[in-house]
């Protein structure tokens, strides 16, 4: 008599994915500088971090948080950075050291910058001034428009361009916006001006 086994191999491919996060303390990218501004005017303090999990970024000034009817915080569309912007500006109530701290589940970092204030009577020789600011536009969608600003100061100032207090980087932008070297910016309007 023969006996016949039958034996069956089962064989199961299992497959999975694994993905790791590698969690990080926030590092700046882009840290506060101090300022010098003219009493009745307007300060803008830019702060950006990374880190996993995201930070979150705040502002203080004397320990506190700072935020009321004359300071505003803007936070960046894609978060972990905000501007701190003060107007009108007072000598004795906003001049000071303000903090940015960038904090997340890991721990948190900070950094300082100081703001001093000039009455506009004592500005001294040099001062950077703003000859000529930008004027409203009304351009048609996908065409260029030109805005325009001069400033004078010894050194040269340096010309910083903001869209909605928010600060823009020319090179973050596809090429829509380009800063000249004459301190002009040149931006596709669909950009600046999406169509809701």
């Amino acid at each position: 008599m023969t006996h016949i086994i039958k034996v069956w191999a089962l064989c199961v491919l299992m497959s999975f994915s694994l993905s790791l996060s590698v969690l990080a303390l926030p590092e700046f990218t882009k840290v506060p500088v101090d300022q010098i501004g003219v009493s009745g005017g307007v300060i803008s303090f830019v702060c950006q971090a990374t880190g996993n999990p995201k930070p979150r970024v705040s502002w203080m000034k004397k320990g506190k948080k700072t935020q009321n009817q004359r300071v505003e915080v803007i936070e960046f569309d894609e978060g972990a950075g905000s501007v701190l912007r003060i107007q009108p500006l007072g000598v004795s109530r906003d001049e000071s050291i303000y903090e940015c701290v960038a904090e997340n589940n890991e721990g948190n970092v900070s950094v300082s910058a100081n703001l001093s204030i000039i009455r506009e009577d004592l500005l001294p020789p040099g001062f950077p001034t703003i000859d000529m600011g930008p004027q409203l536009k009304v351009v048609e969608r996908t065409r260029t428009a030109t805005m325009l600003c001069a400033a004078s100061g010894n050194p040269d100032p340096e010309i910083t361009w903001y869209k909605d207090f928010l600060p823009i980087d020319p090179s973050a932008s596809n090429g829509r916006i380009k800063q000249l070297p004459s301190g002009t910016a040149q931006a596709l309007c669909s950009y600046i001006f999406p169509s809701h």
